[in-house]
């Protein structure tokens, strides 16, 4: 079952269990996916539906630091539970040896030696790691990689 198909259905649980931060949360991932559908013009693949949610996931860490410094607890509770609920569909992350290791695989195959080709190697790494890692994790490990 694709993920979008599963934060349907979860939807559809919340609003039968009558969970109002759950259905908050859903339609917030749902909303912004079927906004890139219609930029788009066609269905989102499976990792672009995972993008979305991590990109959902950062609006909400950046929603806790905002609710911190306006001393908001009670928004830094929600936000934080939204992140739980969203990173429920992320597949496991990666750790990082096996960033090491995928990293250590593409920069072989591009044959990069220098931090100059480093955009060459993100190019190739990317697209593997997908939903499974930060984008400044993978890169600063490339970094010490081909540094």
């Amino acid at each position: 079952m694709s993920t979008k198909t599963q934060l349907e259905n979860d939807l559809k649980d919340a609003m039968r269990a009558g969970d109002e931060l759950r259905k908050r949360t859903l339609r917030m991932a749902l909303s912004a996916i079927k906004l890139a559908e219609v930029e788009k013009g066609t269905p989102l693949d499976e990792p672009a539906v995972l993008a979305i949610l991590q990109k959902e996931i950062k609006t909400q860490r950046e929603a806790i630091a905002d609710a911190e410094r306006a001393g908001r607890p009670d928004l830094t509770a929600e936000a934080a539970t939204q992140i739980r609920q969203l990173e429920s569909y992320l597949p496991q992350p990666l750790t990082t040896a096996e960033i090491e290791t995928l990293a250590r695989t593409a920069i072989a195959e591009v044959g990069a030696t220098s931090a100059r080709e480093m955009g060459q190697v993100m190019k190739v790494l990317m697209p593997r790691i997908q939903g499974r890692a930060e984008g400044a994790q993978v890169s600063q490990i490339v970094r010490q990689l081909l540094g």
